[in-house]
């Protein structure tokens, strides 16, 4: 299964951050924190540049606990301020403003020595489809100021958004990359949701879904979907398949699929990490970094 998936309005929405940047003081780049690598837009690096930047690991309820600290670690070591949040309950959400300031200091303090009163933070929001941008949006301003959804794409253009007094910020479609060099990290994407599913063979999803769970958390397959311990090693597709039939789908292997899939995105397998920090892939990055 190869998976591209660039709308027109991505590539226009990427000119448009490259200008706006200028205007911002600040970026909060949201990553989902299952997956903190492979929900990073590598053209981001391009585009910010030296601009400052808190990495914001979102849906951290969903993710296992102790490789999201893995995770944040590793961030402030490359150099980043890094937050771990639950924008859908507003977790965490209250130590943004507060690490954007402590951030910015020496520079907000030049209007003061003035005489001035600081202005308030202008900041930009990025991230990949359905890392949860708009929803962190409406939790920091109290309402529904920007449209949400369960599915990538609904954000399809620039808002400037007010926050009280102390911050500004600029609202971004979420924007994927054209081309995946590595396949496992558009399956790691598609199976949280990212890319829409009309683009993908949800059979092969679902394959590599049971496999990653076999290998990482094998209790939470055994405990959902009343696996012995010889059905575990069973070869994928015939996993897959006993699943469906488990669960009274018949041969409706489509549907057994989409049921899988579900269960991973809601959290239903419980709390998972698809990128894993000890794996020699991010080794070998952090190393060149």
């Amino acid at each position: 299964m190869t998976i591209q998936w660039f709308p027109g309005h991505m590539a226009k929405a990427r000119r448009e951050v490259a200008e706006k940047l200028k205007l911002v003081d600040i970026v909060f780049e949201i990553v989902d924190a299952r997956l903190p690598a492979s929900s990073r837009n590598p053209m981001l690096d391009q585009l910010i540049q030296q601009k400052p930047r808190i990495v914001l690991l979102n849906k951290g309820d969903l993710a296992d606990p102790a490789e999201t600290k893995k995770w944040q670690q590793y961030f402030i070591e490359q150099g980043y301020s890094a937050l771990t949040i639950n924008a859908n309950q507003g977790k965490g959400i209250n130590k943004i403003v507060p690490e954007a300031k402590r951030i910015l200091d020496a520079r907000r303090t030049r209007p003061q020595i003035k005489g001035m009163k600081p202005r308030a933070i202008r900041a930009m929001c990025l991230g990949v489809p359905n890392v949860g941008k708009s929803t962190l949006l409406n939790r920091l301003a109290g309402k529904n100021m920007a449209r949400t959804g369960n599915t990538p794409g609904v954000t399809k253009g620039q808002q400037w958004l007010k926050f009280g007094k102390e911050l500004e910020l600029l609202d971004t479609p979420g924007i994927l990359w054209p081309k995946f060099d590595d396949q496992a990290i558009g399956k790691k994407l598609a199976l949280t949701g990212a890319i829409k599913d009309h683009v993908l063979h949800m059979d092969d999803l679902a394959i590599f879904g049971l496999d990653f769970f076999r290998a990482y958390y094998p209790e939470a397959l055994t405990e959902r979907y009343q696996l012995s311990g010889e059905e575990l090693l069973l070869d994928t597709p015939d996993l897959l398949m006993l699943i469906t039939e488990k669960r009274g789908y018949k041969d409706d292997y489509d549907r057994g699929s989409r049921m899988i899939i579900q269960d991973i995105r809601d959290g239903r397998l419980g709390r998972y990490t698809l990128d894993r920090l000890d794996e020699e892939e991010w080794q070998d990055e952090a190393a060149v970094d």
